[in-house]
């Protein structure tokens, strides 16, 4: 029962976070302070990074509006894959946990996308469903190295 705990505490925060707008989610002002030396500009103004019909940068959104761009995609990443691994966790060891985390997952971030397009200021983006289901696959993909590394190490 704790397996599926941590997977509804993961599915409550995503579904909180997706029904607030931009601006209620925006960190622009802390980035601001706390980065107000712009640590790392140069490096970042090399990366310039296709996202729907336009190619988001430093140049075209700024400094602190390309951090924060950056963070919330590494929020996806991240929150998506601890949800695949709260799925993965709470499904145990009946097969095909690993399938089921990442399907689960991607029809988690398609459902958490439509909801977005309700949310004003939010729209629902395919790319974000991509990163998302990366997310999935990389931390479950991790895991189960993991697994099989010390399942190897065992065996000897």
């Amino acid at each position: 029962m704790k397996k599926w705990l941590v997977l509804i505490t993961f599915l409550v925060i995503l579904a909180i976070s997706s029904s607030m707008t931009y601006e209620q989610q925006s960190i622009l002002p802390e980035l601001e302070d706390a980065l107000a030396n712009k640590p790392f500009e140069k490096q970042l103004s090399v990366l310039k990074i296709p996202y729907w019909d336009t190619v988001v940068s430093v140049e075209e959104r700024g400094y602190f509006k390309f951090v924060e761009f950056l963070i919330r995609k590494l929020t996806h990443f991240v929150g998506f894959g601890c949800i695949a691994l709260g799925i993965y966790f709470a499904w145990g060891k009946r097969r095909f946990a690993a399938g089921v985390a990442i399907s689960g997952t991607a029809f988690i971030a398609i459902l958490d996308e439509l909801r977005q397009s309700f949310t004003p200021g939010r729209m629902m983006s395919g790319q974000d469903v991509i990163l998302d289901t990366a997310g999935a696959i990389v931390f479950v993909g991790i895991v189960m190295l993991v697994k099989k590394i010390f399942k190897r190490q065992r065996a000897r």
